[in-house]
C-alpha cells in the first residue's frame, strides 16, 4: 500500500527563481566597514516561490547576514514573457542553482550612508 501512495505521489519539478535581498547589518556579516546594509541579487531553486524564499533566507542566515526583506522578481520564464533579456552568465548561474539545488548570490550592492 505505500509503495502505491509513493508512486502515485507526483513530484513538482524545481524551478530557479529570482529574489532580490535586503539584508542589515550584524556582527561579522563581512560587509565593508560603515555600510549600512546591501542588495543581493540572488538565484535560488524551489518548487514555488516560498520554499526558494526560504530557503535562501536560512543561507544567509547561516553565513552570517540578517535578512530583512525578500522580493520575488519571477522565475526565468516569467522574466522573459515580460521582456526581460538574460545573458549567458546568468543564465549559467540560474542552471548551476537549479543543477545543484542551491541558493547563488549572483551580485552584492553596498548601502552606504
Amino acid at each position: 500500500m505505500r509503495e502505491e501512495a509513493e508512486k502515485k505521489r507526483t513530484r513538482r519539478p524545481q524551478r530557479v527563481f529570482t529574489l532580490l535581498v535586503e539584508v542589515g547589518r550584524k556582527a561579522d556579516d563581512g560587509l565593508p566597514q560603515g555600510a549600512t546594509g546591501a542588495a543581493l541579487l540572488c538565484y535560488a531553486s524551489g518548487v514555488d516561490e516560498a520554499e526558494a524564499v526560504r530557503e535562501t533566507v536560512a543561507v544567509l542566515k547561516e553565513a552570517g547576514l540578517a535578512p530583512l526583506e525578500v522580493q520575488g522578481l519571477g522565475t526565468t520564464d516569467e522574466r522573459r514573457r515580460a521582456g526581460e533579456e538574460i545573458g549567458a552568465e546568468e543564465e549559467a548561474l540560474m542552471a548551476r542553482a537549479l543543477a545543484e539545488n542551491a541558493v547563488i548570490v549572483a551580485q552584492t550592492t553596498v548601502f552606504n550612508d
